[in-house]
């Protein structure tokens, strides 16, 4: 965050150092922008070449926007994820009055559900139908949208034949939609199953790259190899960009929490009681750290649900906890230790028992 004033690069040629020294006004030329630190005044992308590293979940989302604006839009790819359509719209007046009329009871619905999602789980057992039956399916949640394509099959995230049968779907859709046959075939993800990394929801993602305007670059076969002021270059090419955006992810699960100075019993920071790993108490009590609680933490379902029914009954049973503890004049709460390992052991073995671990 402070302004850099000179950079000194130091190049071996021969037997001997160069050294070449670069102005701030070099770099200038290119500026970095991160998904997760979007300037509050806007960007304005208009008739800029574009770059962006990272195809997740931000990406995915940023990628169709920036793409309508921008003169060119360059899409640095390491690994491909696996997406669903949203189907975002205006809701039909029909649909909102039933919506509206039906609230509450959709919400205990919701409440009840796997996931915290009131759209209809069947849970069907991919392994049991027929093809036919399959491919109708398969394509009835494509129409429905987002995590439902994943929740709706009991056995999708048990049965590696199953997974497949159900990514490979997806990887069809991909080639039926994106026109050219080699970027098709670089956005098709095979290297983990699908739904074992959280799905994307998009709108309009791979319908994105039929545009003029915008380039995948695999940066596995063809990693990047360095930044200059104007560039970004590969093993085999070198990109002209005006602007680069970052959409690498972020620390989401621990970052928030062990980026300060927490510290607990004999003054240990949470920083270090998770070196090794981070655990809590149902995903919301650490051992060791007493008073101290978490929402959605690690242990807990967080964004493998729908996160905000999730915060909601976090939020809630932390209610009730100290209410009870006031009441009862508890001064202070703690996660008993081998309650919390054993719980962590529960949700690794959860786990383990589907195909999350592959990813």
């Amino acid at each position: 965050h402070q302004p850099i004033e000179r950079v000194f690069v130091l190049r071996r040629c021969g037997p001997s150092p160069r050294i070449r020294a670069f102005s701030a006004q070099d770099f200038m030329a290119l500026r970095f922008i991160h998904t997760a630190d979007w300037p509050r005044e806007g960007c304005e992308l208009a008739g800029k070449r574009v770059g962006i590293i990272g195809p997740g979940s931000s990406g995915v989302q940023a990628i169709p926007i920036i793409a309508r604006e921008a003169a060119h839009l360059t899409v640095f790819q390491r690994t491909p994820n696996f997406s669903i359509p949203a189907w975002n719209g205006p809701m039909p007046e029909d649909r909102r009055k039933a919506v509206k009329a039906d609230y509450r009871s959709l919400r205990r619905k919701a409440r009840n559900s796997y996931a915290g999602d009131y759209a209809d789980e069947y849970y069907l057992t991919i392994m049991t139908m027929t093809a036919e039956q399959r491919e109708a399916e398969f394509e009835l949640r494509w129409r429905e949208g987002g995590f439902n394509y994943q929740y709706a099959f009991r056995d999708m995230m048990e049965d590696p034949q199953a997974n497949e049968l159900a990514a490979d779907f997806v990887r069809r859709k991909i080639r039926a939609t994106v026109s050219d046959p080699i970027t098709a075939e670089a956005l098709c993800p095979k290297d983990h199953p699908i739904g074992s990394k959280r799905l994307c929801v998009d709108t309009g993602y791979y319908e994105t790259f039929n545009r003029p305007n915008v380039t995948l670059v695999d940066v596995k076969a063809d990693p990047i190899t360095g930044f200059t002021a104007d560039h970004v270059t590969t093993r085999k090419h070198s990109y002209a960009l005006d602007t680069l955006v970052l959409a690498t992810g972020f620390d989401a699960m621990t970052g928030a929490l062990t980026a300060f100075d927490i510290r607990g019993r004999a003054g240990r920071t949470l920083k270090d009681a998770w070196q090794d790993g981070a655990g809590a108490y149902l995903g919301i009590a650490i051992a060791g750290f007493p008073n101290l609680f978490v929402i959605t933490g690690p242990g807990s379902p967080s964004v493998l649900a729908n996160v905000i029914l999730a915060i909601e009954q976090h939020v809630e049973w932390l209610s009730d906890l100290l209410i009870h503890a006031r009441s009862h004049r508890i001064a202070e709460i703690e996660a008993d230790r081998k309650a919390q390992k054993d719980w962590m052991s529960d949700v690794r073995a959860s786990a383990d028992r589907t195909l999350y671990p592959q990813a």
